[in-house]
């Protein structure tokens, strides 16, 4: 089968937005080229190193690439990504040069190659991501071990946003907590609270495609009998109330359901939000003090931040 790459120069910012518009355009791969990855220092505990080709990155900005089957939908896919992303800038979200390239590529040169730069990667004390593929022995036994398989899903679980989710879910997480996953993607923070011995754990995503992976990536990692993944608008039609509600998804649509996010937060317990770059931080704040929450921690890594809020106890 033929593919097309549609590849869209944009910021660090849009990258989160236009890969959903892309996902939901029916792209069977997202790839991102930033060149933040040239400078980074990184340990070689578990052979992830490799050598990276500047060539293959923009001197500014991010690349975001995706793979669409060739076929005689693909201009019209094409014209509906160029004005969904171009609509970001109502959302107040910089999308920079939206300079949009079109080549064909085979299947076998997008579908095996990206693996070699994709191995096991600790991303906090208590985590490591492993792809499916790969023979992994944990470094010590307290260590939880999530394995994802990216060509199903939204990506490795390694964006910053992810790993500041996961990072706060380990602080607030206690066995036998009841956690919502708004927004859930892949299902990697689900699994993640899951495995953290959360008594239940509920994955909401709007997508179709989201639902799929985040179901699979849930049973991959045995968690079923605590994850169960629904198709839902952020937190539409939930009563119950959940000791952790967790959303990684964008700063403008965060703001949309902080006051809900209120009401469904059990007392003293704790709403987690990521997917903000750091410009917007204040603003979720704000939006989160007004709803009634008390700002506990701001975490951050490169241009984006995390917040840990509390609903007090009355």
């Amino acid at each position: 089968m033929k593919w097309s790459e549609i590849s869209i120069h944009t910021t660090n910012e849009a990258i989160e937005p236009i890969s959903n518009i892309l996902h939901e355009s029916g792209a069977s791969g997202v790839v991102i080229e930033d060149p933040k990855e040239l400078h980074k220092e990184r340990e070689d505990q578990f052979g992830e190193i490799y050598d990276l080709n500047p060539d293959d990155y923009p001197d500014s900005g991010v690349i975001v690439k995706a793979y669409l089957p060739v076929n005689s939908f693909l201009a019209e896919t094409v014209d509906g990504i160029k004005q969904e992303v171009s609509n970001l800038v109502s959302f107040d979200i910089d999308i920079g040069a939206n300079k949009v390239e079109i080549s064909e590529v085979n299947e076998e040169e997008w579908a095996t190659a990206w693996k070699k730069y994709y191995n096991p990667v600790k991303i906090s004390s208590t985590f490591t991501i492993v792809p499916t593929w790969e023979d992994y022995e944990r470094v010590s036994s307290d260590e939880l071990i999530i394995e994802l398989d990216p060509g199903m899903a939204f990506g490795t679980g390694t964006h910053p946003t992810t790993v500041m989710c996961i990072q706060a879910l380990e602080r607030t997480v206690k066995e036998g907590d009841s956690v919502i996953d708004v927004g859930t993607g892949s299902g990697v923070l689900s699994i993640a609270a899951a495995l953290l011995k959360a008594d239940k754990v509920l994955s909401l995503d709007l997508d179709e495609v989201a639902v799929r992976a985040a179901k699979e990536n849930v049973e991959l990692n045995k968690v079923e009998n605590i994850v169960t993944v629904q198709q839902g608008n952020l937190l539409d039609q939930q009563q119950e109330t959940y000791e952790v509600i967790v959303a990684n998804i964008l700063a403008e649509v965060i703001l949309t359901f902080t006051d809900d996010a209120y009401k469904l937060t059990a007392e003293g317990g704790t709403f987690i939000t990521s997917g903000i770059i750091k410009q917007k931080k204040e603003m979720v704040k704000d939006a989160l003090i007004q709803s009634g929450f008390v700002i506990e921690e701001v975490l951050s890594m490169e241009d984006w931040v995390a917040i840990i809020a509390k609903k007090p106890k009355e």
